[in-house]
């Protein structure tokens, strides 16, 4: 048994030693907002947060975050009021909309540590999280939005 916080609540869970923590969070935990991308940690699809760091949970063994706080997309805001959240549906971000759990966890963190970032600070925190319909444009410009209203 692995014990973690996940979204604020403690869990438990029964998984084999190094299964992926996406694994045992879409599988076990029934929480599928935490998307399969490439399970290689290539195109963060599958990007949580482990002790507020954006990490890609296909990469990241259950084992390794016993005692760990974790943050799905589920758990960024429980009524999706998050300003990130919000800037998305404005600016319209998704188009097939498979990666963009991935994209605002990943935009999350940044803005927990640089509430103001720039255009390049954003390309550069984004940079490495794959968007296949090329929304990019969309997603900094949510991003902006997202640091004017929160």
């Amino acid at each position: 048994m692995v014990a973690f916080t996940l979204n604020g609540k403690a869990v438990s869970v029964d998984a084999e030693p190094g299964t992926p923590l996406l694994w045992v969070i879409r599988e076990h935990l029934k929480m599928t907002g935490t998307k399969y991308g490439c399970g290689a940690g290539l195109c963060g699809a599958c990007t949580v947060h482990i002790n507020g760091k954006a990490q890609r949970s296909c990469q990241q063994p259950v084992d390794n975050i016993a005692g760990a706080k974790v943050t799905t997309i589920e758990g960024l805001s429980a009524d999706s009021s998050h300003p990130l959240q919000k800037a998305w549906v404005a600016e319209q971000v998704p188009q097939c909309g498979y990666c963009q759990s991935g994209q605002i966890m990943k935009a999350a963190e940044l803005l927990a540590s640089t509430p103001k970032p720039t255009r390049e600070q954003i390309v550069e925190h984004m940079d490495g999280n794959i968007c296949r319909c090329g929304t990019y444009h969309r997603i900094i410009r949510a991003i902006q939005r997202a640091s004017t209203e929160a």
